[in-house]
């Protein structure tokens, strides 16, 4: 099951890879590769991608990014914020929690609402019942799940 993070949600999932069994003849046309990048990261358990979204307070998509399941959460997270620049708070999980991506928030007038890490010396204190609204992005990745082409991707 794909792991679900708050607002710049990862949904990875991983693609089998196959071998043509021997019946097959090996003089077969072959299909042609794609060109470009794919967006397929090794990982331990394979070939995986990551979607990264963005949502707005319905729980709308407003953009999203595709990266190899190698790559870290954050990484992505200031290009995703450039499709809401009038947002006034920003959800995030934990994985979100950095001294940068908060300062970025806050130079764009926006309340970041993330939680600490639990290995941060300093806390920083966030409101909690409004970060309660972040279910509205897991519920987005799970309509999206019930896509096959997307869940086995």
């Amino acid at each position: 099951m794909p792991r679900i993070n708050p607002f710049l949600q990862i949904c990875p999932a991983y693609v089998a890879c196959s071998i043509a069994p021997p019946s097959v003849p090996t003089n077969m046309p072959r299909a042609q590769k794609k060109h470009g990048p794919q967006a397929l990261g090794r990982s331990r358990g394979g070939f995986g991608t990551k979607i990264h979204s963005i949502v707005d307070a319905l729980g709308n998509p407003i953009g999203f990014t595709l990266t190899g399941s190698e790559q870290a959460d954050i990484r992505q997270a200031t290009q995703l914020l450039e499709h809401a620049p009038s947002a006034e708070a920003v959800i995030a999980d934990k994985a979100y929690d950095s001294d940068a991506l908060v300062q970025h928030i806050e130079a764009a007038g926006a309340e970041s609402i993330i939680p600490p890490r639990s290995n941060r010396t300093s806390p920083r204190t966030y409101d909690q019942h409004r970060y309660k609204a972040r279910n509205l992005v897991e519920r987005f990745f799970n309509r999206l799940n019930q896509f096959r082409r997307i869940a086995t991707r």
